[in-house]
Formats: structure tokens, sequence, C-alpha cells
């Protein structure tokens, strides 16, 4: 697949990439785990198909400590035993977040991500995985390849 367009090349796409790295900044502070922000992340981006969020969240989330056996289960995490109740409420919430035509996020989903999370972490939460599907669509709509990801380098972004 070739990519067919470099969103850092236009003017007003390149601001707006950038902006969306800033809008995520106060997410790096927040009291959700990194690890579990890159591990919903990395769900989304399988979700919606998405190379280019793959390679980076994959190797955010093993940087950020996640072990190769939760990377490599991730997308079949209802059926192992290595995640706990949290990161299977959060996974849920991603999956319903990210597939909202199917039903929306449900009342029972909901209900398992605030047994789990304080208002702080909910709301990161939810804007994380807001963040993700805008940019996995728009990666996705461009084709824009994974594989040449490096922890750590879109600090540049940042204001």
């Amino acid at each position: 697949m070739e990519p067919r367009f470099d969103l850092m090349q236009s003017p007003t796409a390149a601001k707006v990439a950038k902006r969306f790295f800033n809008a995520a900044l106060p997410l790096e502070q927040s009291t959700l785990p990194k690890g579990l922000r890159e591990l919903v992340q990395l769900r989304v981006a399988q979700l919606n198909d998405c190379g280019f969020c793959l390679d980076i969240h994959s190797k955010e989330a093993a940087a950020a400590g996640e072990s190769a056996l939760k990377l490599s289960l991730v997308a079949a995490w209802r059926h192992t035993t290595v995640f706990s109740e949290a990161e299977r409420a959060a996974l849920a919430l991603a999956e319903e977040g990210t597939l909202l035509g199917d039903r929306g996020v449900t009342d029972e989903t909901w209900a398992a991500a605030r047994k789990h999370f304080d208002d702080d972490r909910l709301g990161a939460l939810v804007c994380t995985i807001a963040l993700i599907n805008a940019s996995t669509r728009m990666n996705v709509i461009v084709h824009n390849p994974g594989g040449s990801y490096e922890p750590g380098m879109f600090a540049a972004y940042a204001d």
C-alpha cells in the first residue's frame, strides 16, 4: 500500500496534527496509567485497521512496560486471562466507543468502567478513545503506513 498523501505537507493538516498531539498532552499527566492508555489505543487501531497507529501504540505500550504477551493478545482480550477487570472494562469501552453504529456504549459497559475508574481516569479514558478514533481515521484515509515509528518521536510537536 502506498501513502496517498502526507498530511504534514498540508499547512492546515499539519496544524491540526500538532493540535491533536497537544490536545493529548494532558492525558500524559492524568492518573490513567500510560500502559492502559496504550492498550486502549492499540485496540482501537486494530478495530479501525490503522497500521500507522498500530505501529505507534504497540511500541509505546512496550516502552511503557506492557508485556509482549498482552500486546499479542489485546485483539482477543475477552478470551484471555492476562487482563485485569479494569483493563477489560477499558477495552470494552474502547470497542463500543469505536463501533458506535453497532449499538453505542451499553449501560453495562459504562457501569463496568464506572466501577473501576474515578471521574478523572474515566474522563481521560473517554478522551483517549475519542482522540485515537479521530487519529486512526485520518491515517487510514491517507494510507499512512506503519513501520517506522520510534517511541517519543512526536515530542517535537509539543508547544
